[in-house]
């Protein structure tokens, strides 16, 4: 596995670095003043997004930290702003950011998150060891799990992420995100990606600028693409038939990642597609232009 990580990773160990490298790189990849961002939708509630305010841009960025994992924040015209993830299992009520500005003491952004009812979803997979596991099927699902975890919490401070995305793949979308799901009738974790529906082989593209982190065939996700494109936003892409990128590739919108398929746990040939900011999965629908 290449993962390339120019700053702190997942848990941010050394954050002190990564609000030295945010300031020092302010100047030259951020908008210039005035100038308003294209910003996700945003929708405060379990794995929505919340867009927080943190003052005139007349100093340094700092940077925010959610849930342990590093957010994105960038120049939004006169002011910063931060784009935070909110993971699903989120209680609703109250929360709060950490901001460490660019001089000065860290402070609390609050925020509150609304309650959100996701519907259910029952499907039949075909191969039952991907409902019950085996053994050697659990400890590999284990391995997969770090792997997976590592590539959607990389941290690239270096690349400022693009947020309104293009549909990677051409195919009819579905509502999934955040389904209680239920395989075989037996109760799973929520849906955590958008399934667009379309036949085996029909390209898969990457939505924004980006780099390949890793790729792999993994025991749920089949053949699957992650792509850093900065600050903390991940997307990844499962289920492929093919892949036609390595990691360390840098990738244009549009650049051709591989082909629809139906590996890994499916029941029919589709895309799985997830975004990833400050490592919490949240609705690609928020992304997309309409």
């Amino acid at each position: 596995m290449t993962q390339r990580r120019t700053s702190p990773g997942s848990r941010i160990p050394h954050a002190a670095g990564l609000f030295a490298a945010l300031t020092a790189l302010a100047a030259v990849l951020l908008p210039a003043p005035g100038r308003a961002l294209d910003l996700p939708r945003e929708s405060r509630v379990p794995g929505g997004i919340a867009i927080l305010d943190l003052g005139a841009a007349d100093g340094p960025p700092g940077s925010v930290v959610f849930n342990g994992h590093g957010a994105p924040v960038l120049r939004n015209g006169a002011t910063w702003v931060a784009v935070v993830g909110i993971p699903l299992d989120t209680a609703p009520g109250k929360h709060a950011a950490t901001l460490q500005p660019g001089r000065g003491s860290p402070s609390k952004v609050e925020f509150t998150v609304t309650d959100k009812r996701y519907e259910e979803q029952r499907l039949t997979v075909k191969n039952q060891r991907h409902v019950e596991p085996s053994k050697e099927d659990l400890e590999r699902i284990e391995r997969e799990r770090k792997r997976i975890d590592a590539a959607l919490g990389n941290f690239d401070a270096e690349r400022v992420p693009q947020f309104v995305l293009r549909a990677p793949v051409d195919g009819r979308r579905s509502s999934s995100f955040g389904l209680r799901r239920f395989f075989n009738d037996q109760p799973r974790n929520p849906h955590t990606g958008m399934d667009i529906a379309a036949p085996t082989g029909t390209p898969i593209v990457s939505p924004a600028p980006g780099v390949v982190t890793d790729t792999g065939d993994y025991f749920f996700n089949g053949n699957t693409v992650f792509v850093d494109h900065g600050q903390g936003m991940v997307t990844m892409y499962c289920h492929l038939s093919r892949i036609d990128v390595k990691p360390g590739d840098a990738v244009a919108t549009g650049t051709p990642l591989g082909l629809v398929g139906a590996t890994g746990r499916v029941t029919g040939p589709h895309l799985h597609w997830g975004v990833a900011v400050n490592r919490a999965m949240v609705d690609p629908a928020l992304f997309l232009q309409e």
